[in-house]
């Protein structure tokens, strides 16, 4: 999961908090001070940290609350408030419509993965019905065509560059009226790598943005750069007009305070997060069910975005189901790993942290998880449904690494896999799945008290109660919270 750490000792803190006996001014600074340790080890800014704890010491006043008040419900949504601000600038970011010509105009700095998010940009809105186009005005880097012309022949996505051609502005403008003629809806413009002191290279920058007139530009950074993150966004932001920011290299460890900082200083939103190298490997990012993940809540719309996106219709319903009553067979394995590594899909579901997870799954790469799907391929339906453990004898391990090509070594890896996996699901069981009839009714009426019943007891205790989880429902939109919790009416 994406800031794991982060998301770790935050928990911690709440959860320390949550056990004090009586809540007064210092167990909230204990409680604060762990959060702000955390926060400055993940490289955000230091006045940032500093401004978030005095609001919510502001918030928080224990001389104006009245006695009847719950002090750890107010404290969790102030903290729950605070981190969204943080990454939040109150204002949402050009959103291309479909049919309609856009220019996007991908800015950032030297290794980045500008190139490669351009077209992890370009291959989601592909999937979702547009048509978009690639353009490559990066004549500073050598090889920054071939890549680009690489990655596009990949997606199937059209490009436009040169080998020969030196002025960047021309490629660009040439590039975006060729595609505006073949009516493409998305063209996005990718520039040179550049670095805060080079002056020549931002004024080129302006001018292939006077160029192509862009709708919206996006700055590429890198999640690991730290608190040079700030200084290096404000700098793009005094050149150009940056409508929107994509963190880059977020998967594995890599300290992603940075992306905070950068979010504030360019007061542009963050919206998407590139979690690998390959082209699905690219989430969008929304604050609040991501600052919920990152507190171990969960997010319930992305988990089942993720399964509407990726599982058949007619075994939805049981994955949920099997979810919820902790028995988890190679079917549900097979559908979890469809929709990408297992600790990003886990982390979607409330009480589930990267730390629950055993070491290891963090490194699933789109290699390995392919090799494992053409293996339970290879399988018979009694094999994915059966909750047997001992079926899978010696004879029936050589006949699956035979049938898929393997060597019974990578059938053995593959079930232990499973089999760790769903040690872990079997002691987190306790998710209450609504029947058929229940799910439109709860959308339309909906309050803490129906959804606590589809929750376990020591989920909603660690929220705060079913006040507290009414207020997140609020804070979340609670029809949009339900609609996608449960697949009801969108």
């Amino acid at each position: 999961m994406v800031l794991a750490q982060l998301g770790g000792s935050i928990s911690r803190a709440l959860q320390q908090m949550s056990n004090a006996t009586i809540i007064d001014e210092k167990v909230l600074s204990d409680c604060l001070n762990e959060i702000s340790r955390a926060l400055l080890q993940a490289d955000v800014q230091f006045k940032m940290v500093r401004d978030m704890q005095s609001n919510i010491k502001r918030i928080v006043n224990f001389d104006d609350l009245a006695a009847g008040h719950n002090k750890r419900r107010i404290i969790q949504q102030a903290i729950f408030n605070e981190l969204c601000k943080m990454l939040d600038p109150g204002k949402p970011s050009f959103t291309p419509k479909k049919g309609k010509t856009s220019v996007i105009m991908f800015v950032g700095l030297q290794g980045s993965g500008k190139t490669t998010t351009c077209t992890k940009y370009a291959y989601y809105h592909q999937k979702k019905g547009w048509k978009p186009a690639l353009v490559c005005a990066d004549t500073f880097r050598a090889g920054a065509f071939d890549q680009l012309k690489q990655n596009a022949t990949k997606a199937k996505i059209p490009f436009y560059g040169s080998y020969t051609e030196s002025d960047p502005v021309k490629i660009a403008a040439e590039g975006v009226e060729r595609f505006k003629k073949e009516n493409c809806d998305l063209i996005i413009v990718d520039t040179s790598g550049r670095h805060k002191q080079e002056a020549a290279l931002f004024e080129e920058m302006r001018q292939v943005s006077e160029a192509t007139k862009p709708d919206l530009v996006i700055f590429v950074m890198d999640g690991g750069i730290g608190q040079a993150a700030f200084d290096q966004a404000q700098a793009f932001k005094q050149s150009v007009a940056v409508g929107a920011v994509i963190v880059t290299k977020m998967d594995g460890h890599a300290k992603g305070g940075g992306a905070l900082s950068a979010v504030a200083a360019t007061k542009s939103p963050v919206i998407f997060i590139g979690t690998g190298e390959h082209m699905d490997e690219f989430e969008v990012f929304d604050v609040k069910p991501f600052v919920s993940r990152l507190l171990g809540m969960g997010d319930w719309s992305g988990f089942m975005d993720k399964i509407h996106e990726v599982v058949p219709t007619d075994q939805q319903l049981e994955l949920l189901q099997k979810l919820s009553e902790g028995t988890f067979t190679l079917r549900q394995y097979q559908n979890i790993l469809k929709m990408g590594p297992s600790v990003q899909v886990l982390s979607m579901l409330p009480g589930f942290s990267a730390e629950s997870m055993p070491k290891g799954h963090e490194k699933e790469s789109q290699a390995k998880i392919k090799r494992y799907m053409v293996m339970m391929d290879s399988m018979t339906n009694a094999e994915l449904d059966s909750t047997n453990p001992k079926l899978m004898n010696e004879s029936r391990i050589r006949r699956i690494a035979r049938g898929s090509g393997r060597q019974v070594s990578d059938v053995m890896d593959m079930l232990e896999e499973y089999k760790r996996l769903a040690n872990i699901l079997s002691k987190r069981k306790g998710f209450k799945i609504p029947k058929k009839g229940e799910m439109s009714a709860l959308s339309r009426n909906m309050n803490a008290q129906q959804l606590g019943k589809f929750l376990p007891e020591h989920m909603v205790k660690q929220i705060g109660g079913y006040g507290s989880l009414q207020n997140l429902m609020k804070q979340m939109g609670s029809k949009d919270m339900m609609g996608g919790m449960f697949g009801g009416d969108r």
